[in-house]
């Protein structure tokens, strides 16, 4: 017997095995012949310790028929996730396609701290950091790349409502806005100082933006807050002056978007519309209302110009418009739907797909996509080219009700980004390029990171 395999020991286990085995089955005759073969006598391999081994070769067997199962469950587990790998968009394989990558579970981050529901959230246009605002009234800074807990800011006395970053080029600001009344900028530059506190609303502060600069040589230096006291109020942040006031909401305004070059705002109302404003004029109106939600209108975004071909053929235009800032947006409502419009004001479609408040909006910077987050505690994606078909639901994105999401803003090459444009590219998912303000030849570069904030007292970070 060729036992060059085992070593001495294991093969004297495997003859007593194998002798114990046919003895316990009555095939002596063939146990004795073995037993004289290997010089085993009943003084060596006496009945009591064949006892010992009786059952132990079928045990050997089937378990390793068991494993070599497994192995091969586990070979055929290995091979589907190499092709997983392959056809996946790390960042060392150069993010094969950012314009088609969508969020997936698991969030790469969890980040808790907050002790109250999640409000809001807005990257920071340049470094890794991400603000969060909480109803505990204090804002979070997180290293988002990290998953870390850089700092805690207090200095509001109620619910803080948003968040953003902006403000003139080359000193990116923080600003927050409150149930407290006011407005607050904080710079990141200075430990996130409290710099300003803008008064001047008469009710709940509910959003507030940066407006960019744009193309006609702005200072970057405006911002734009939406109120319950039915106001859009504009602030000159360096000198904390409110600029202008937008009255035509006959309601609480929730939601506010500036167009990429500064010159348009779009904002939603508990008045069950959208307003278009050219905040270029010096008395700005409305210039177009989006009338046909059935409840609060939540959330806005202005569609980036990647996106115009799509939307266009959806609204059966068959060559897409000229690149105005604005010729496309979306809206939604607590009537759990999501509502594409045109800049006339005409809704070309209708999302219908959510289970509860629709809370967040956000455009993809390839234009492909709109994302949207709700009270059902999901993240749904909606592919444009498709008549906006949802091709992808999270449903365990949060625990609880999801309030707000946010998609880092473009690394703009070439170009200084510490701006305004940078940071509110963010609001509503536009790389700075795509409106064609980055004439001077800056190519915005798609990070894939997106932010969500939820009742559930958790940030979520969706990263590739």
């Amino acid at each position: 017997m060729n036992t060059n395999i085992l070593t001495t020991r294991q093969a004297e286990e495997l003859h007593k095995a194998i002798i114990a085995y046919l003895t316990a089955n009555n095939l002596s005759n063939t146990a004795s012949a073995l037993r004289s073969e290997l010089n085993l006598g009943e003084d060596v391999f006496d009945p009591a310790t064949a006892k010992k081994y009786e059952g132990l070769l079928e045990k050997k067997w089937t378990s390793v028929v068991r494993l070599q199962k497994k192995i091969m469950d586990l070979e055929s587990r290995n091979s589907t996730l190499q092709s997983e790998l392959e056809n996946s968009t790390p960042t060392s394989r150069q993010n094969k396609d950012p314009v088609a990558w969508l969020p997936k579970s698991p969030a790469r981050h969890t980040l808790q701290s907050h002790r109250n529901p999640i409000t809001c959230v807005a990257f920071h246009p340049v470094f890794s950091s991400l603000a969060s605002g909480s109803e505990d009234q204090t804002i979070k800074i997180w290293d988002w790349e990290l998953g870390e807990l850089e700092r805690t800011i207090k200095g509001h006395t109620k619910a803080v409502l948003d968040v953003d970053f902006g403000g003139p080029r080359g000193n990116t600001l923080l600003a927050s806005c409150s149930s407290d009344l006011t407005i607050k900028l904080w710079d990141p530059s200075d430990d996130y100082k409290n710099i300003r506190t803008l008064p001047g609303h008469d009710h709940s502060v509910s959003a507030v933006r940066f407006i960019p600069s744009g193309v006609a040589g702005g200072t970057g230096n405006l911002l734009v807050s939406a109120s319950r006291d039915k106001t859009l109020r504009i602030w000159d942040v360096s000198t904390g002056y409110c600029v202008k006031t937008l009255r035509g909401h006959a309601e609480w305004v929730r939601d506010v978007c500036p167009s990429i070059d500064g010159r348009f705002i779009l904002s939603t109302s508990d008045d069950y519309t959208g307003r278009l404003w050219d905040v270029s004029i010096p008395n700005p109106e409305p210039k177009t209302t989006l009338i046909g939600h059935e409840h609060v209108v939540l959330c806005c975004a202005i569609a980036p110009a990647a996106a115009y071909p799509h939307l266009a053929a959806m609204a059966g235009i068959k060559k897409p418009p000229a690149t105005s800032a604005v010729e496309f947006m979306a809206t939604g409502s607590r009537d759990k739907t999501i509502r594409l419009w045109d800049a006339r004001g005409t809704c070309i479609k209708i999302l219908v797909g959510h289970d509860n408040w629709v809370r967040g909006l956000v455009f993809h910077p390839g234009g492909k996509y709109l994302l949207s987050v709700a009270d059902d505690y999901t993240l749904r994606c909606w592919d444009l080219t498709q008549e906006g078909r949802c091709v992808k639901t999270i449903g365990d994105a949060h625990g609880h009700f999801v309030q707000c999401i946010r998609w880092a803003p473009s690394i703009i090459k070439d170009i200084p980004a510490v701006n305004g444009e940078g940071a509110n590219g963010e609001s509503n998912g536009t790389p700075r390029k795509a409106a064609g303000a980055a004439g001077a030849g800056g190519e915005a570069q798609i990070r894939c990171v997106i932010a969500t904030g939820s009742v559930d007292l958790n940030v979520r970070i969706f990263a590739n």
